[in-house]
């Protein structure tokens, strides 16, 4: 299957797209799009109020250490209003890839009580190459374990980022994101296995954590 700008993740109401679905008056146009999600920085006409349609914006870089963590509640708020006003929503990136995969899977583990693995399963059935990064990854089996609510002062959330912070001071962590390159090497059925047991084993850690705790 050609890799496509944009997919459907719920038909016709929900879509996962990458920079140039988000830039493209056409795609926004054909597809009724009311509402974006840009979980990246770059700028795109929807950040102009004359564009017509409602923004989120979470501007962070597709690095393991950035803390998407703490804006999934907002996002999935955002998301789920903009479904129950009848909006039609893009969740996009640079990519399309990793940043904007791991909201969406986010707001259905929110929406339906799922895991991480089953929300990246649905995902992948309508665009096979999404690959959040590991650090993303591990942030989606927190999401669940804080019941669908991190805050800042919520003791998992606490937990992980002074864990995170202590790996930034100590230079343990990359400058660079890999999963990018890592979606587009590994975008096949042995990967997306290999991603659903990565994510197994990351949520059984962290449960022996807590337990230990």
């Amino acid at each position: 299957m050609p890799w496509r700008n944009v997919d459907a993740i719920i038909d016709g109401r929900l879509f996962l797209g990458n920079l140039i679905a988000a830039r493209s008056p056409r795609s926004l146009s054909e597809r009724r799009i009311s509402h974006i999600v840009s979980v990246c920085t770059e700028p795109i006409p929807a950040d102009s109020p004359a564009s017509g349609i409602r923004q989120l914006r979470i501007p962070i870089e597709d690095v393991d250490y950035a803390d998407l963590l703490i804006h999934l509640p907002m996002a999935c708020q955002f998301i789920h209003q903009a479904l129950h006003e009848g909006g039609i929503i893009l969740v996009h990136c640079e990519q399309g890839l990793s940043r904007s995969a791991a909201v969406v899977a986010a707001y259905l583990m929110y929406s339906r009580r799922i895991r991480a693995t089953e929300a990246l399963e649905i995902i992948r059935r309508a665009r096979e190459q999404v690959w959040p990064n590991p650090g993303f990854q591990e942030q989606l089996v927190l999401y669940e374990l804080c019941q669908y609510n991190p805050t800042a002062t919520d003791g998992i959330y606490r937990n992980w980022r002074s864990k995170i912070e202590n790996q930034i001071k100590s230079g343990q962590v990359p400058n660079i994101a890999t999963a990018t390159a890592t979606a587009t090497a590994t975008a096949t059925a042995t990967a997306t296995a290999t991603a659903t047991a990565i994510v197994l084993v990351l949520r059984r850690v962290l449960l022996n954590s807590l337990a230990l705790h």
